[in-house]
């Protein structure tokens, strides 16, 4: 059997620039003997909506909640606003100025709206602490007008809402903190077509202000050119690679996609094909 011509893995190397204001370099993470992401570089700049694609168990959740403090990476290094950046913990890095919305939403359903928009980030009046409701409310009522999504009462239970709805509050929770960072993880997962445009048109108008930097999750390719400056793509847990929308096209990111599948599937042949030599050598 003729030897499998495998060809090179693309791999994105660290990258920098002068308004970097989150950076990363040869993170790694594994659970297990699962290696989740085996070698990010990856760089953010102020004001700047990165869209980050890949296959469903690429590694882009894993990057994203290692950004956030949820896993700490076996390895790597980041850097935040100038500084070495280790979250401790999803609270640790909001307090250095990273939030998310997570894929699942990280919604209680039990608790109103207006209770899960300050989930863990309560208003308590001083000097005795009792919670603020009225002060949370309005304040969620303003967050939630900031999104243009309708959701008619902020008093019930999130689990009368629809996905879109619970989708929107947790959009809205985050982008009305204080955060340097914001990380999104498929924010139009469970949304239909008005409710997505409503999002988009928000990330439009934080980066027209350009206080807040956005990673965000996508699978659609037409919402990655609509809304962000940058694409990254990752493949097999690390960059393969990196590019601004402007410089590249639908066209070529399916090129890179399906050049991936053929690798990989090159790559299965060619250990197939040294198993059965060895195998043969053996006999």
């Amino acid at each position: 059997m003729a030897d499998v011509q495998v060809p090179q893995e693309r791999v994105v190397g660290p990258q920098t620039a002068d308004d970097d204001v989150l950076r990363v370099e040869h993170v790694h993470k594994s659970f297990g003997p699962i290696t989740a992401v085996r070698d990010i570089n990856l760089h953010l700049r102020k004001g700047e909506v990165l869209g980050l694609l890949g296959d469903n168990g690429a590694g882009k959740s894993t990057l994203i909640k290692i950004l956030c403090g949820f896993h700490r990476p076996d390895g790597g290094t980041m850097w935040l606003k100038g500084g070495p950046y280790a979250p401790k913990s999803v609270l640790d890095a909001r307090q250095h100025g990273i939030d998310t919305v997570y894929q699942d939403l990280a919604l209680v359903d039990q608790l109103t709206v207006y209770q899960n928009m300050f989930l863990f980030r309560e208003k308590v009046r001083k000097p005795i602490p009792f919670l603020s409701n009225h002060i949370m409310r309005r304040e969620t009522r303003k967050a939630l007008e900031a999104t243009g999504i309708n959701i008619p009462r902020i008093d019930v239970p999130v689990a009368r809402l629809s996905g879109g709805q619970r989708q929107a509050i947790a959009v809205a929770r985050t982008i009305s903190g204080d955060a340097d960072v914001i990380l999104l993880d498929e924010p139009l997962a469970a949304m239909g077509a008005k409710e997505g445009a409503l999002i988009l048109d928000l990330i439009a108008r934080l980066k027209a202000e350009g206080r807040v930097s956005i990673i965000m999750i996508l699978h659609n390719y037409i919402h990655v050119f609509q809304a962000c400056d940058r694409v990254s793509l990752i493949q097999d847990g690390v960059i393969a690679f990196d590019r601004p929308t402007a410089e590249t096209s639908v066209e070529e990111l399916n090129e890179i996609v399906v050049e991936e599948y053929r690798r990989a599937r090159q790559a299965a042949m060619a250990e197939e094909a040294g198993v059965a030599k060895a195998e043969q050598n053996g006999a």
